[in-house]
């Protein structure tokens, strides 16, 4: 049996700048569609992994995010 929270990708840390920064995780497959919503206020860190459920992960507000690749900021 395939385990649906195998780890595919290392963490990303995503530190909300402001009040109400939105954090959505977006499914895999044939068609994508939204499958978890986190809010953040200012200060809050959200840690987070793609798998096999999880394909990408859209930001909407002012954050700072951490990868693999390097440090991105979002919102400005």
């Amino acid at each position: 049996m395939e385990d649906s929270n195998e780890v595919t990708s290392d963490y990303i840390v995503i530190k909300a700048m402001e009040d109400g920064v939105n954090v959505m995780g977006l499914t895999r497959g044939g068609s994508t569609r939204f499958h978890h919503t986190e809010k953040l206020d200012a200060g809050e860190v959200y840690v987070a992994q793609f798998t096999e459920t999880t394909s990408a992960i859209k930001i909407k507000g002012k954050a700072q995010i951490l990868t693999e690749h390097g440090q991105i900021e979002s919102g400005i």
